[in-house]
């Protein structure tokens, strides 16, 4: 087992690590910029190293930095938690050859797994249902248009580095795609330093779906159930749940199945996620894999009283990772607290919080990093909190998460807590009606 592990990463994932190391008995350094001086990660773990200015080029993607910060500490592991360089194969090389385990995959993985258009072409070899697209990368704008011709409209181009939306623009006619393509590119090599586009049909209406798994040095590969993500915003998840509200056991069994064999056939390693869109005739398609931890593992954690952040220092340390197979336990569903303004746009709400309550009680977790007084910096994503919720089905996780929100109070900065308010009492929500598209319909 490790004996330090230096977590490259910051706000409530960087927590989040922090505590399963402490009770695994594994010492902690976290790193931090200029502006999370006075972050929770940096009080709470064992040694705290800054790394730089505000802006994460110069702080949480400067490796150097990252990789000298864990040499003077003596770290032997690095945790890289999500975003950031949690899926940058070149980091996790460079790991590797300063003898520090990276707990994550192998760069041959990430490469093969976490490159978008890569990734589809392996689960396409081993049998696993793709959107239909192009065959890997494409190189210009006449080729978009070849493929799109082939498929047909609508289609949609996708950064084949990157997530999170970026990158990502949909087409609905041959007119729009010069400009969309052009837009997209960009978008990408400002976000991943990575242009390189794929294209897929676009699936209308679709719900989000993706496959938790988890695999070790021995060939074991396991799942721990599926997540809903559907409730999204420009293709940014805010709500997710366990099980999915339409997935049935003998849909869940095939999704597994493929993503267990997709990962097989790679001997993958560590954590990650195999995502895949399901049309309303409950036909999946695999879009893409992340090869890391997910802002939303909580939801699997509670469905499966197991801890995936052990899991991950498990295999990474070379021991065996735990198979669960007793099923799914009741329901739970995360709900992302971001400091935006959803009366406004979801428009960016730093600032300082001048009064903060956390909600509590049974079944009822927090995760974050927030406090009293905490200024919320401008400089990186606008999650800063987590509501994770578990009931005995939907319903009473549900009517657990409305008590909740009762109880939640942040003060100083405009949040998302109002909008996921709505939603819960909304009945197409309720009834598990809804798509990846519904926000703007349904829920504003």
């Amino acid at each position: 087992m490790f004996n330090k592990i230096l977590i490259a990463n910051r706000g409530e994932i960087a927590l989040r690590v922090i505590r399963t190391c402490k009770e695994m008995g594994i010492k902690t350094v976290a790193v931090y910029s200029q502006a999370d001086e006075n972050s929770l990660h940096v009080v709470f773990a064992d040694e705290a190293v800054c790394i730089g200015p505000p802006s994460s080029k110069d702080s949480y993607l400067k490796i150097s930095n990252i990789m000298s910060a864990a040499q003077i500490t003596g770290a032997d592991a690095i945790h890289p938690g999500y975003g950031f360089l949690a899926e940058n194969a070149d980091f996790s090389e460079i790991c590797g050859e300063h003898n520090i385990k990276f707990i994550g995959p192998s760069p041959d993985m990430i490469n093969r797994m976490g490159d978008k258009s890569l990734a589809k072409e392996t689960m396409r070899q081993v049998g696993v249902p793709v959107v239909p697209g192009s065959d890997g990368v494409v190189k210009s704008i006449e080729e978009a248009k070849s493929i799109a011709l082939n498929i047909g409209y609508p289609v949609i181009l996708k950064a084949s580095a990157g997530g999170g939306g970026k990158g990502m623009r949909i087409v609905w006619e041959e007119s729009e795609i010069k400009n969309a393509f052009q837009t997209a590119s960009n978008e990408a090599e400002a976000a991943f330093g990575n242009s390189a586009l794929y294209l897929e049909k676009f699936i209308v209406s679709p719900r989000h779906v993706e496959i938790q798994v988890m695999g070790d040095q021995f060939g074991n590969v396991y799942h721990y159930g599926e997540r809903d993500c559907t409730v999204q915003r420009r293709h940014q998840k805010l709500i997710e749940e366990s099980p999915s509200p339409v997935i049935t056991p003998e849909v869940r069994e095939k999704m597994a199945s493929a993503a267990i064999k997709g990962c097989q056939s790679v001997n993958y390693e560590g954590a990650g996620t195999v995502e895949f869109l399901v049309d309303k005739d409950l036909n999946f398609y695999f879009i893409e894999m992340n090869t890391r931890i997910q802002v939303e593992h909580p939801v699997t954690e509670m469905v499966n009283n197991l801890d995936l952040i052990k899991q991950q220092i498990l295999a990474a340390s070379g021991n065996k990772i735990e198979d669960i197979s007793k099923g799914l336990r009741g329901h739970s569903i995360e709900f992302r607290i971001n400091a935006e303004d959803p009366a406004n746009g979801f428009r960016p709400s730093p600032g300082k919080i001048e009064y903060l309550h956390f909600p509590g009680g049974f079944g009822v977790r927090i995760d974050s990093h927030i406090y009293n007084e905490y200024t919320v910096p401008p400089y990186y994503d606008s999650l800063i909190a987590k509501l994770i919720v578990w009931g005995t089905d939907r319903t009473h996780a549900i009517a657990r998460a409305k008590r909740a929100f009762e109880e939640f109070t942040i003060e100083g900065i405009k949040t998302t807590i109002p909008f996921h308010q709505k939603v819960i009492e909304n009945a197409h929500f309720l009834n598990g009606d809804y798509d990846t598209n519904s926000i703007d319909k349904l829920f504003n």
